[in-house]
């Protein structure tokens, strides 16, 4: 009897023993669970706050460019905290436009941390350099800088090139037929906004008065009989202008034909 009562003591006592094991087993997996887990999303945060910003260094080779040319940026990516260089990652080179940033090219960081990319602008705004995060280096954009594009004669030119071939008719203003005084006023209206008269004789009254030996491309030329103005052309440099000459001929770039003549600049 006494014995039997032991045995089941013991028995028991097994029981209770494997009972507590299996509990802090159990435990045990309910404490190591979480550790061997996806991090917290304040695990998360704490890595992104650890994460370096790169310090992004911009020149350019101006600030003031003529229509149709390039501007030169230069960039230098650096570890803020290590002050070495950013050796992976892209950047991307942006310009302002509508108030949206626009990429103009997509760059790989080489190891030097140094990218140069030469753009051409062609309005006036801002542009900036924006280095896409890899790693524990942050997502950053430069400082944003502004670049003006001046009107010049080259793009009044580059407007009157595409009009060569299209065929003269009287009275016409284009765009794909022109008078001489249409041409001119189609061309300067489309490339810079300037307006002015359909008239040859009445061009002439316009913009600034410019010495013959002082005239550049783009400039307006009016050919004059006495004074009065009868045809105009848009100067070409080497003496010659594109025009609209007369019925049955096309636009073309030809020497201006007469000494007498008056130079307007418009922009």
């Amino acid at each position: 009897m006494h014995e039997r009562s032991s045995s089941r003591r013991r028995r028991l006592g097994t029981g209770s023993i494997a009972l507590s094991l299996g509990l802090c087993l159990c435990a045990g997996q309910l404490v190591g669970t979480p550790a061997s887990a996806a991090p917290t999303t304040t695990a998360v945060q704490a890595a992104a706050a650890a994460a370096a910003t790169p310090q992004i260094n911009t020149k350019v080779s101006t600030k003031k460019l003529a229509y149709g040319k390039k501007v030169r940026i230069k960039i230098t990516l650096r570890d803020r905290k290590t002050g070495k260089a950013v050796s992976k990652g892209v950047v991307r080179f942006q310009a302002l436009r509508k108030n949206k940033w626009q990429t103009w090219t997509n760059k790989k960081v080489p190891a030097s941390g140094n990218l140069s990319y030469d753009a051409k602008p062609l309005v006036s705004g801002y542009f900036r350099v924006y280095y896409v995060g890899t790693g524990n280096l942050k997502s950053v954009g430069s400082k944003k800088v502004y670049v003006s594009v001046v009107n010049s004669g080259t793009k009044i030119i580059s407007e009157a090139n595409k009009h060569v071939g299209a065929l003269y008719k009287y009275g016409a203003s284009g765009p794909k037929r022109f008078d001489c005084s249409g041409f001119t006023k189609y061309v300067y209206k489309k490339a810079a906004g300037r307006k002015l008269p359909h008239k040859a004789n009445s061009q002439q009254k316009y913009g600034k008065k410019i010495a013959k030996s002082k005239k550049q491309v783009g400039d307006l030329i009016i050919i004059r009989s006495g004074s009065y103005g009868y045809h105009a052309g848009i100067y070409a440099g080497g003496n010659k202008f594109y025009d609209s000459p007369r019925s049955g001929k096309r636009v073309s770039k030809r020497k201006i034909f007469s000494s007498n003549y008056v130079v307007r600049r418009l922009v």
